[in-house]
């Protein structure tokens, strides 16, 4: 588990060599689920499976976040639990209610650029109106960040579970993670092929549940015809 832990770390810097490496702690048969689960969220994690998805995406941003946000605003000496802590509690309140998960996931990010952009001095002052407005701005707009986000969390799980599946071919796979921009290139491709299916393709879950209140609707229909064309014949029947 601490090994686990220590490789996310690379995930709250930019280390995109790093980001990859993680493949060499996944055995092959957790490579192909991974491929497995970032295919499905690729197509089908912005729907209602976001739900079983936010819980997950919350620990991750407890587990990638919470030590870069101490840092930024100089909070030193915490217990390195902390973050452990934090990714649980996120966990929790994903499941129940995934839209704060919408919410910290594009507003802390958008917060972090505006206290880069204030600068050092006034850090908070760049960082907490990015919150809040990239946070609004996600929550008005939920079905489609939350495609965007399955999507490139998808897409990622599929690139590096395809590295882990084909780690008997040493060559071949340690080529590729020489090139971390490639497999991060292709990663973004495969995220904005899944975003644009599930915005623009597959139909919202009011949509999908109008379409299957009406074919419930023709079903029953269509019992009332035949239950009156057999009431019909019936009646001709005995006549």
């Amino acid at each position: 588990m601490d090994a686990y832990l220590e490789a996310l770390k690379a995930y709250q810097s930019f280390n995109p060599a790093g980001w990859v490496a993680i493949y060499r702690l996944l055995p092959m048969w957790a490579g192909i689920v991974s491929c497995g689960v970032g295919l499905t969220l690729l197509l089908f994690g912005g729907g209602r499976l976001f739900r079983v998805l936010a819980g997950p995406m919350g620990a991750l941003i407890g587990l990638g976040w919470t030590g870069v946000l101490l840092t930024r605003f100089g909070i030193a000496g915490t217990d390195p639990r902390l973050a452990t802590a934090a990714a649980a509690v996120l966990a929790v309140l994903g499941f129940v209610f995934p839209p704060a998960i919408v919410y910290l996931g594009v507003g802390i990010p958008v917060g972090l650029l505006g206290g880069e952009i204030a600068g050092p001095n006034d850090y908070l002052i760049g960082f907490v109106p990015g919150l809040i407005l990239g946070g609004l701005v996600a929550a008005v707009l939920h079905r489609q960040v939350a495609a965007i986000l399955s999507s490139a969390l998808g897409a990622w799980l599929l690139v590096i579970g395809a590295m882990a599946a084909l780690h008997q071919f040493g060559g071949l796979v340690a080529a590729m993670a020489s090139q971390p921009w490639g497999l991060i290139i292709a990663a973004g491709l495969f995220a904005i092929a899944g975003s644009v299916y599930q915005i623009a393709v597959r139909p919202s879950p009011e949509e999908a549940e109008r379409q299957q209140a009406e074919r419930q609707r023709l079903k029953v229909r269509q019992a009332e015809q035949k239950a009156l064309e057999k009431r019909w014949s019936a009646s001709r029947g005995d006549k």
